[in-house]
């Protein structure tokens, strides 16, 4: 077997070296406090993009820090009954796609939500407003200020929660039947979703990003969607002083950290010879997963399209 990382045996085991803050349950109950506490106000606009068997639309709400957050919205068309959703969550500085891409789960007579992140390439709004270092990427955003709520990306792992919480409240969704997927970032922010909304049935992450942050580093694999973290150090603390300081504030948005809230049955795609998101680093999310896991292992595949896995995951959340 190709070997860029641990083999799996010890996968298997890796539990991840990224420090957990001492208050992490505090923060995040904190936070989903705040996040309940906003009225979303939702809004659905219908889109010009119209099939037959499909009505789509942009969805609009209020999320926390007062970011106007934007997600695509379809649902199938004339249907009587309450019925599952999906929620898509893109790659890191990415969008919500086409309205195409969604159409597999209207056709099964399911509704699909896909998420703008905050920020990145699609419509929703990044209200900003912090101190100190912004410079390329996300995962740095918010790092120097003293308060760790101002970190960017735990609104973005709110905006899933509270996206779920929306859909979930659709007349036309059975709320007892939402699962969520996505790749990369997609797959970290779908571990998120099920770890901060705990109603979530089914979840398909992918390659999960945002995981396991100085194992990265330790493995010189600050480079690609981590890079920031590299660029970070070499500008603003170039001897490493911060260094734990960085890492365990970095921990509150760690996702291994969140992975072991899940209650959804779980299918996760790894591809062995991925040096974007190294494999420990996802297995130290994987391996705090106490609901049942179904693992796809690529032996031979990086972070790149895996064979057939898209296929598998149609399959898994058909059964909702």
């Amino acid at each position: 077997m190709p070997l860029v990382d641990m083999p799996l045996s010890e996968l298997k085991k890796y539990q991840g070296i990224n420090p957990r803050p001492h208050d992490f349950d505090a923060y995040w109950e904190k936070a989903l406090e705040e996040m309940r506490a906003v009225d979303p106000q939702v809004e659905l606009v219908p889109a010009e993009f119209q099939l037959p068997f499909a009505e789509c639309f942009h969805l609009y709400f209020t999320g926390v820090s007062g970011a106007r957050v934007h997600a695509k919205y379809v649902r199938p068309k004339g249907s009587a009954e309450p019925h599952p959703a999906v929620l898509l969550f893109h790659g890191y500085t990415g969008h919500s796609g086409d309205w195409m891409d969604k159409m597999v789960y209207p056709a099964l007579g399911f509704s699909i939500a896909a998420l703008d992140v905050r920020g990145q390439g699609g419509l929703s709004e990044d209200t900003g407003g912090v101190s100190g270092n912004t410079h390329h990427g996300h995962i740095i955003r918010g790092l120097d200020n003293e308060d760790p709520h101002r970190l960017l990306f735990r609104d973005i792992f709110l905006d899933t929660a509270q996206l779920a919480s929306i859909v979930m409240n659709m007349p036309e969704v059975d709320a007892d039947r939402v699962g969520a997927t996505g790749w990369s970032q997609g797959g970290a922010l779908t571990i998120a979703c099920a770890a901060l909304e705990p109603r979530i049935k089914k979840a398909a992450p992918v390659y999960p990003f945002l995981s396991d942050y100085r194992r990265t580093w330790e493995m010189d694999l600050c480079k690609h969607a981590y890079e920031e973290l590299g660029k970070y150090f070499r500008m603003f603390d170039p001897q490493h002083k911060r260094e734990d300081e960085i890492f365990t504030k970095l921990g509150y948005i760690d996702i291994q950290n969140l992975a072991p809230r899940i209650k959804a049955d779980c299918l996760i795609g790894v591809g062995l010879m991925d040096i974007v998101c190294p494999p420990s680093t996802q297995f130290a999310a994987i391996n705090k997963i106490t609901a049942p896991v179904q693992l796809e292992i690529f032996p031979d595949f990086g972070h790149e399209g895996l064979p057939g896995l898209n296929d598998k995951i149609i399959q898994f959340m058909k059964d909702l």
